[in-house]
């Protein structure tokens, strides 16, 4: 299949999930500060990994997680009714922490050159 149909496909599923747990999803493990960050559909569009990050703590992320799956039916019914394909693709939710993990890094790097600015204001008072 087409790469640039792929993309399309796989933009399409990721903004009905996103405007799902924005609006349609009652559950309440699902944390209100939930993001799609990316959505790979198969060649065969059998399958939907859909990659999700969640602000909050380990068990947050969790509950999210279950919260998803539990409504794994619904949203593929929902991806099915909204985008025009013959088989609804069947979705994989995988937590996603490179947001964190840049957050992380980003501190670190703050951290270093405020250490670096200080070492050098010190040699100019010497």
């Amino acid at each position: 299949m087409n790469n640039k149909r792929l993309n399309r496909i796989s933009e399409e599923v990721k903004r009905v999930v996103s405007e799902l747990i924005y609006n349609g999803l009652k559950d309440p493990r699902v944390n209100s500060m939930t993001t799609i960050t990316k959505v790979e559909v198969t060649r065969d569009l059998r399958y939907a990994k859909i990659y999700v990050s969640v602000f909050g703590n380990k068990e947050e992320k969790e509950n999210t997680l279950l919260g998803l799956e539990s409504a794994k039916g619904f949203i593929r019914k929902e991806i099915g009714n909204r985008i025009d394909l013959r088989y609804a693709p069947e979705p994989i939710f995988i937590l996603d922490e490179s947001i964190e993990q840049g957050i992380y890094m980003s501190k670190l790097i703050k951290e270093v050159n405020k250490d670096s600015n200080s070492l050098e204001e010190d040699k100019n008072d010497e």
